[in-house]
């Protein structure tokens, strides 16, 4: 097959790169099976028209409108490597066309769920403070080092939702023996059976639970929903950590809460990334930070490319996408996740 009668893929994964999401290998494959022209995701609407007229796929999560759309007649899919869905494109008319959208966010789960585990057992023995404590000489040691710490295991813990990473999450806490209550207003209360948990509403949850983790996404719904009066409803020295997107918490409300001593945070996430030098939140007592590295791992990364690869294979077949996750019509236009800058 002459390079120009390969199906054609309009690459624009920022801010992913092609030589982060596929192995040497991979890439290989890439090219070998498609003519693959790359640009910024910017620009794509302004691509010549015999590219747009003969895209296949498309790699990435650019901006296009109705009238773009209408320029490809050929596009079967559009694979979202950055993975939170944003409003940027007019999914109506990419439903009613039947093409795909699907997402790879599934690869950060167990990386995330891992992370979470960490910082879930890193509040409630203190490593933190007591290894600073240590390199200055001012560690306590047996149980004078332990007059705040407590198990993880066979305490009652909260999810605040369930998809991916709530799945993930519930599986590395299995050998912990918690009591675990998820509440997810999406999912009917079966499927959280099914999973071993406990069906609950948010109030029950956070009035419940010694650790709370959230890794619910952002919708038009729930911005901000973690507030104050949410806070006030924890038990005192609760644990809450956040793994999924800063915009679910009022984030002031959150170190409020845990200024007053009230509960204790993690957060992989913040309401701006990178936070500026002077906020209030970096050297905030009682509360674990890390720079939303947490699904940010090449192994994660890669995982991307083997998906999409896969993926294609199957729509080139006439075959439905089967790795990577569909967007569904219903709740799309509902995700309010701001794209990222980092990987």
């Amino acid at each position: 097959m002459s390079e120009n009668e390969k199906p054609l893929v309009i690459s624009a994964p920022e801010p992913r790169t092609l030589d982060l999401i596929f192995t040497p290998e991979a890439l290989g494959v890439l090219h070998d099976r498609y003519r693959v022209v790359e640009v910024e995701a910017d620009t794509v609407a302004s691509l010549d028209g015999d590219i747009l007229g003969t895209a296949r796929f498309v790699l990435g999560q650019p901006p296009l409108d109705s009238a773009t759309l209408a320029r490809m007649p050929e596009l079967r899919s559009i694979l979202n490597v950055e993975s939170n869905l944003i409003n940027n494109m007019p999914y109506e008319v990419l439903f009613e066309r039947g093409i795909h959208v699907v997402t790879t966010g599934q690869v950060f789960a167990e990386p995330v769920a891992e992370m979470g585990l960490a910082m879930a057992l890193g509040i409630a023995r203190g490593l933190v403070d007591a290894d600073l404590d240590f390199r200055q000489g001012r560690e306590l040691w047996g149980g004078d080092g332990n007059r705040t710490a407590r198990l993880l295991s066979g305490s009652n813990v909260g999810i605040i939702g369930f998809g991916d990473l709530g799945k993930a999450l519930n599986r590395v806490l299995t050998g912990f023996r918690t009591v675990t209550r998820v509440f997810d207003p999406w999912l009917p209360a079966s499927i959280l059976k099914d999973n071993g948990v406990v069906p609950a509403d948010l109030d029950t949850v956070l009035s419940e639970s010694d650790f709370i983790f959230v890794v619910a996404a952002v919708t038009s719904e729930n911005q901000n929903f973690l507030d104050a009066q949410a806070f006030a409803k924890m038990k005192k020295g609760a644990a809450f950590i956040l793994l999924s997107r800063a915009n679910v918490v009022d984030f002031d409300d959150l170190m409020a809460a845990v200024e007053t001593g009230h509960i204790v945070a993690a957060s992989d996430v913040f309401p701006e990334e990178p936070l500026p030098l002077d906020h209030k939140v970096r050297t905030l007592p009682g509360f674990l930070r890390s720079a939303h590295r947490a699904g940010a791992l090449d192994s994660a990364f890669k995982k991307m490319g083997d998906m999409v690869l896969e993926d294609m294979d199957l729509m080139d077949r006439g075959l439905p996408p089967m790795r990577c996750k569909r967007a569904e019509r219903e709740t799309v236009s509902r995700m309010r996740s701001k794209p990222v800058t980092n990987n």
